[in-house]
């Protein structure tokens, strides 16, 4: 029995279909699409001079080879996609990222039913989602980030029963982001710099290990439901209008290390049940909102945060001590279980009263503390701390509130 196989007609007929959807302006010499020589059977010539990259062929059935792995990444090619009928039920893998696709997404790719990785990132693909794609229940890695992609995101992508990570960032998707709670599987979804609207949806799958919707237009704030996400680690939000109290549930929430809701319009932090004392947050950062009142003591307790911006908010009053004795590490270290603070941004508020003594004993490069453009007593900008503008005028400060002497 002869043992080699030749690739199978139809695969040989799409891939010829996507060579002549090329720009020929675009496929230089050298490249993959210009070593496709048809003349010769592709599956025989895979690491020869000829079809020497672009595609793999590794399943064969009836003594035919057929296309398992398309890749075209990062090769300047432009063209239409939409110029070639996806009809290879075997492909595993399809990436043509990095390069100058451009049209729509083709409805065809529903045919692609064995497919678990979908990459179309960094091309100039256009219109709307097709609901069709939603059918890729195979389907473990979506790429569509960075391109020009309009409308809704489809609520049929809840048919991507396998996906586990999802990448949408960078395109101009608007509307309400939909409830994708029964993508069980989903680790990691980015849906940041585009134009989402309205409320976050109220229950995200409980797999998710990483949230990034920043640069949207997302109102209300985030739904208590998010506690339910037993292993998120990373939330970025930042960019959006949310408003009203930080939630006090991310400070308990069992696993978030990072958290991120800076440039916001948050006005208020609460303390939660348990002062954080349980919480894993490792980086805070809820800058440039509209926060009043005292700074959160309650962090400088949180055994495990090193990173705390709440530069540019409403924030009044004197400095915790515990911020001071944190910034020191004055009973923290391994034994105290108690991180030090490494990174303490607190300019532009309307911090009064004296320089905590802690920090005078602090050396330049050790840690890094702004506390500048505050209504701080004596602060000279000589101080590293102090550096990143001067205090407040006198006459800002006693506008913002009376209290200030």
């Amino acid at each position: 029995m002869d043992a080699n196989s030749t690739t199978y007609w139809q695969d040989i007929q799409i891939l010829k279909q996507l060579k002549n959807s090329v720009d020929t302006h675009s496929v230089t010499s050298g490249s993959c699409i210009y070593s496709w020589d048809f003349t010769l059977d592709p599956c025989d010539y895979l690491f020869k001079d000829k079809f020497t990259c672009g595609f793999r062929c590794d399943v064969v059935v009836d003594g035919f080879s057929r296309l398992t792995e398309l890749a075209l990444d990062s090769a300047n090619y432009s063209g239409s996609l939409s110029n070639v009928s996806w009809n290879l039920p075997y492909l595993q893998n399809f990436d043509v990222s990095n390069n100058f696709f451009n049209g729509s997404v083709p409805e065809s790719f529903s045919q692609l039913t064995r497919l678990q990785r979908l990459g179309l990132s960094s091309n100039s693909l256009s219109g709307s989602l097709p609901d069709s794609l939603g059918s890729l229940s195979n389907l473990e890695e979506m790429y569509l980030d960075n391109n020009k992609l309009e409308g809704t995101i489809p609520l049929s992508f809840n048919g991507l029963k396998n996906l586990k990570r999802l990448e949408l960032q960078g395109n101009g998707l608007s509307g309400d982001f939909p409830e994708l709670t029964q993508l069980s599987n989903l680790n990691f979804l980015d849906a940041s710099d585009n134009a989402v609207s309205g409320n976050l949806p109220a229950n995200f799958p409980a797999s998710l290990i990483e949230l990034s919707m920043r640069n949207n237009q997302i109102e209300g704030n985030i739904p208590s439901s998010v506690i339910n996400c037993a292993y998120l680690q990373v939330m970025d939000l930042s960019h959006n209008r949310l408003s009203g109290s930080v939630p006090p549930s991310l400070f308990t929430h069992p696993s978030l290390q990072q958290l991120t809701l800076s440039y916001n319009q948050y006005d208020s932090v609460p303390v939660p049940g348990n002062s954080g004392l349980t919480s894993e947050l490792i980086s805070v950062d809820l800058s440039n909102n509209n926060i009043h009142g005292f700074l959160p003591g309650f962090m400088g307790l949180m055994p495990k945060l090193s990173a705390l911006s709440l530069e540019n908010n409403k924030f009044s009053g004197m400095i915790p001590i515990q911020f001071a004795l944190k910034v020191l590490a004055v009973g923290s270290g391994s034994n105290s279980g108690l991180a030090q603070f490494e990174r303490l941004l607190l300019g532009g508020n309307y911090l009064l009263g004296p320089i905590p003594g802690p920090f005078l004993e602090l050396e330049l490069g050790s840690v890094k503390v702004q506390l500048g453009n505050n209504c701080l007593y004596r602060c000279p900008v000589r101080w590293f701390f102090c550096e990143g503008g001067a205090q407040k005028s006198l006459m800002e400060c006693r506008a913002f509130g009376p209290i200030i002497p």
